[in-house]
């Protein structure tokens, strides 16, 4: 039985579990996310909690202080999931709460500085928040030893090659080699509409152009990426065998056996929330800790088919104008992850005086915690309004805009 998206459950008994949620007989709002049911608990289990499609919803073992719960209390869309992991490490295992990101800093440092020794590391830096973080965590944990490769791939968001060399090279005064390898991978995608392929060709141009660059740098024997806990898990194969396609653009499973790097990581085990805190430790700016999530592969996979230069340039300069409306209005921080999708599809419009047959432009804005699940963001639409007026009149190709309110499949990973 399949329970996706928010759900009720119904408290059958009391547990610490849920000690300051629904009372018994009463409903609690969760976000279930699986295909299966549980049909019989083991012995010594007690049912806790119920819902119309798992009967096994919550079950404790109170003596043994087991518990095993159906749905996901680690999302934002379950409202009040933190207190039941707040219940389980505090109250139930008797943790102290005492850990702290700057804890979690120095013993990245020092682990680093282990694993390093007196050897080179090269970071693949996107420009991103991830990469960002891992590369001034790195830094300040072996100085000059680290140099920071940026590949200008020609499919990021407009100025932004710009705006992380002035940051790297200017403020934190990191070793960083910027390559414009624009002209090399969209050549390598031209021709290509398979998404799925797409994203495979980025991966291996990308990983081409590090292993020229690492070759150009004596006693460089680390590479050191940005991957996050959801990364891990979102690569790691089921019983399926579909997860493992999800982040095929990713070097999460380890390089190339030719390749003689091996991986640094120092965020593998934190979520994007943990990689923003860890960032103002470090003492990256509010402003650019908060950016939202931008995909690997760029602008390709928010071109759907064939990618050209014509169609990255109007991408750009939608997705500029659309990301600079939503801060005018003081939305920004509200959103998870905002974005423009240039269409495959034109359609017939009226523009003054002349008839036109343009793309049609989408645009997306989810809301979310950690990137594990989210939902769409309610725009007001008066800013809806001024985005698409300025889109239309400022952007040469585009003649409709959309706003898409259909979320990924509730409970499904949203995750760029």
């Amino acid at each position: 039985t399949r329970e996706f998206g928010r759900a009720e459950i119904t408290v059958e008994k009391a547990s610490p579990l849920l000690e300051g949620l629904a009372p018994i007989g009463a409903d609690e709002t969760v976000w279930m996310s699986h295909g299966d049911k549980i049909v019989a608990i083991p012995d010594g289990f007690d049912v806790v909690a119920s819902s119309a499609g798992s009967p096994y919803a919550v079950i404790a073992d109170e003596t043994r202080r087991f518990y095993g719960v159906q749905f996901h209390p680690e999302v934002m869309h379950t409202p009040r999931g933190h207190q039941m992991l707040t219940n389980f490490t505090h109250g139930i295992a008797g943790l102290k709460g005492d850990w702290t990101m700057a804890a979690y800093r120095d013993e990245k440092i020092a682990q680093i500085r282990e694993q390093v020794g007196s050897a080179k590391v090269i970071c693949g830096l996107s420009g991103g928040v991830d990469s960002s973080v891992a590369a001034v965590l790195i830094h300040e944990a072996i100085g000059d030893q680290l140099t920071c490769v940026f590949v200008d791939t020609g499919l990021l968001r407009k100025d932004e090659a710009k705006q992380v060399t002035t940051l790297f090279r200017e403020h934190y005064n990191i070793p960083l080699i910027h390559v414009d390898a624009s002209a090399e991978f969209l050549g390598a995608l031209a021709g290509q509409s398979d998404p799925e392929t797409k994203r495979k060709t980025i991966g291996r141009v990308f990983i081409e152009v590090f292993d020229r660059e690492a070759n150009k740098i004596e006693g460089a024997e680390f590479l050191a990426q940005g991957t996050l806990y959801p990364d891990v898990i979102e690569s790691v194969s089921s019983s399926s065998g579909k997860a493992h396609v999800i982040k095929s653009h990713h070097n999460v499973g380890g390089l190339p056996d030719y390749m003689k790097l091996k991986l640094v990581e120092p965020l593998r085990e934190l979520f994007k929330d943990e990689v923003r805190a860890l960032g103002r430790e470090l003492g990256l700016t509010d402003a650019f800790v908060g950016r939202h999530p931008f995909p690997g592969p760029g602008l390709a996979i928010r071109i759907p088919g064939e990618i050209t230069q014509d169609a990255v340039a109007t991408l750009q300069e939608a997705d500029a104008i659309y990301l600079e409306e939503i801060r005018k209005a003081g939305l920004y921080d509200k959103i998870w992850q905002a974005f423009a999708v240039l269409l495959p599809v034109k359609t017939v419009g009226v523009m003054g005086d002349a008839r036109t047959y343009e793309k049609v432009l989408a645009l997306r804005a989810v809301t979310s915690t950690d990137g594990m699940t989210a939902d769409f963001f309610e725009f007001p639409w008066d800013v809806l309004g001024r985005t698409a007026t300025r889109i239309v009149n400022e952007v040469r190709g585009v003649n409709r805009v959309v706003y898409d309110v259909t979320s990924k499949p509730p409970g499904t990973i949203e995750w760029e």
